[in-house]
């Protein structure tokens, strides 16, 4: 074996040595333990610790010598406390070795630091390589700033599409502030859809009743119970065909009316929902203040006006005159701000 493999083994062997095994306090007793030797021990080990093993490769064998004659006095130190017998001791108290071991351990420390210190310090050197930190710590800055402008200008890119990304929800949020009433429209708009529905059914029932009476009334007099035998007879056979025939007329009539009203009313609404819907593309579309404001007023109209819908007489009249009077009313504003 050479010397740097010895010199290793005795090195490895300290910086593995536990310094608890060495007081035995189960074994010998409060009277003859080594406990007062573990901390010192430890201390001892630690500077041992410092000496790296890779460090060994660099000296020469008369340094290699002094190293593993170093590291086997002190280790022969700790196997001496391991092998400690006080009843083995012949001619004399055992207390007297005892006490010379712990002494050696506790004064082992300085001789080992003076022969090691020099050797610890070049490991040290060596371990250390200071322009190689320098290097690798610019490197690292260097790469910190990069990382840095990187962040930086992704920062700056995803701050642009925020912003972007606010003024479309704020554009929603505006269109949905106009927008989002027209729900209201929209359900009336069902809710007379819905009804207009049902009054067709009616209508239609009421339509058939009529036509299945009249059909009927062409032939009661010939049943043989009601054939009139006079004419007092006849007269009051016509005048409950005819009551008969008027209340199922008034009842098709009323069922018309509330079917055609229903449907107005649906259109009408439906009318509003779309003028509500389409308000805020038209006033983005206006070039000028004036122009909104003109946009603004048909869409009050439309809204708040009745339609016309086909289903009730005299309503054209009604839904083409606000139009036109509106923008009569806002000339006069827009010929001031022109003149302004």
């Amino acid at each position: 074996m050479s010397q740097l493999e010895e010199t290793q083994e005795s090195l490895s062997r300290m910086q593995a040595f536990d310094a608890k095994t060495l007081a035995r306090e189960d074994e010998l007793g409060r009277n003859f333990d080594f406990s007062a030797i573990v901390a010192p021990a430890s201390k001892l080990i630690r500077l041992y610790n410092q000496l790296g093993l890779s460090t060994l490769d660099d000296f020469p064998d008369a340094i290699l010598g002094q190293i593993k004659v170093q590291a086997d006095a002190d280790f022969n130190r700790f196997q001496q406390a391991l092998d400690f017998d006080p009843t083995t001791v012949q001619n004399q108290n055992p207390t007297q070795p005892r006490d010379n071991l712990i002494q050696q351990v506790i004064s082992a420390y300085d001789p080992a630091f003076q022969k090691l210190f020099p050797f610890i310090s070049y490991g040290t050197s060596k371990s250390v390589d200071f322009q190689r930190m320098e290097n690798e710590a610019r490197a690292m800055l260097q790469n910190v700033k990069d990382e840095a402008t990187e962040i930086t200008g992704h920062l700056t890119t995803h701050q642009e599409q925020a912003q972007e990304v606010l003024a479309d929800v704020r554009k929603v949020a505006a269109e949905q502030g106009v927008s989002q009433q027209a729900i209201y429209f929209k359900d009336e708009s069902e809710s007379h859809d819905e009804a207009a529905e049902y009054w067709k059914v009616k209508t239609i029932q009421a339509a058939i009743a009529l036509g299945i009476y009249a059909f009927c009334t062409l032939f009661i007099h010939k049943i043989s119970w009601l054939k009139p035998e006079d004419n007092l007879q006849a007269f009051q056979l016509i005048t409950s065909k005819v009551l008969i025939f008027g209340v199922i007329a008034y009842l098709l009539f009323l069922a018309a009316k509330n079917f055609l009203s229903h449907k107005h009313n649906a259109i009408v609404n439906k009318h509003r929902q779309n003028a509500l819907m389409t308000y805020k593309a038209l006033t983005d579309a206006a070039s000028t203040a004036e122009a909104k404001d003109i946009v603004l007023n048909h869409a009050a109209s439309c809204i708040f006006t009745p339609q016309d819908t086909g289903y009730i007489k005299n309503e054209s009249s009604q839904g083409q005159s606000n139009p036109v009077r509106s923008v009569i009313e806002l000339m006069p504003k827009t010929s001031m701000k022109l003149d302004g």
